[in-house]
């Protein structure tokens, strides 16, 4: 049954989890990636998931963004629970529901700019034209190039686009400026800002580096597979003035 975006407005919770547990392998070698994590995130919300390496920011983004299953404990997504779907229900969450951007841009090389956001939109219920979602991340001129002829920002943009292409109520993003230098990671870090204002969406960033949390509403600080830490900005920093 699909999810109604209703119960994903301003004013309810975009992700909700409850005493979320995930445990890779038994025993003595047991990795305990997540211990018990209780977390709301509000919809609409721009929200930065900070930690070092193995902390398990990673993990809960995997988890609610349908890539993976925790152990024990919730995972919901508005009043959905997304621990309790099937396969086949996750997989119609992730297309209908979230937009995902990496590291590594993950561009098929043989295609243009257009056509890479088009491999998204041709499975998308309601989507972008190609050329609206690259002139959104501010790529209009760009439609025909390949990724050899594009920067490494150029490139990442392109992946922007084709993740909110399809209109998606959640933008969950994985260390998307980690291989960018200072001045390309803030153009990229502006342009997802832009993604949660003008469209709404909720943006979750996973990253290690904290001077991006000043331009969060929330910033969740992960230590150990724990929440340590959730702070709430009264006031934000424009990512042009963030301190890489």
């Amino acid at each position: 049954m699909p999810i109604s975006r209703r119960s994903i407005e301003p004013g309810h919770a975009a992700f909700e989890t409850r005493a979320l547990t995930k445990t890779y392998g038994e025993g003595e070698a047991a990795v305990h990636a997540l211990r018990g994590v209780d977390l709301t995130i509000p919809a609409g919300e721009f929200v930065v998931l900070l930690g070092p390496s193995g902390s398990g920011k990673s993990t809960l983004l995997n988890i609610i963004g349908g890539l993976d299953r925790g152990t024990e404990g919730q995972a919901f997504f508005g009043e959905a629970e997304l621990s309790a779907m099937s396969d086949r229900q996750l997989t119609q969450y992730r297309r209908d529901h979230v937009g995902f951007v990496f590291q590594f841009y993950n561009l098929m090389p043989s295609l243009t700019a257009a056509e890479n956001v088009e491999l998204v939109t041709e499975i998308a219920r309601d989507p972008m034209e190609p050329a609206e979602a690259l002139s959104l991340v501010g790529l209009k001129e760009r439609l025909h190039h390949f990724p050899a002829q594009l920067s490494g920002g150029e490139q990442q943009r392109v992946a922007i686009a084709r993740a909110v292409a399809k209109r998606p109520t959640v933008l969950l993003c994985d260390e998307p400026t980690g291989a960018l230098d200072s001045t390309t990671g803030r153009e990229v870090l502006r342009v997802l800002a832009d993604v949660n204002e003008q469209m709404g969406t909720t943006v979750l960033i996973v990253t290690h580096a904290a001077a991006t949390g000043a331009m969060a509403d929330r910033v969740i600080h992960f230590s150990d597979g724990a929440i340590r830490e959730v702070v709430v900005n009264t006031t934000k920093t424009p990512p042009e003035e963030i301190d890489w």
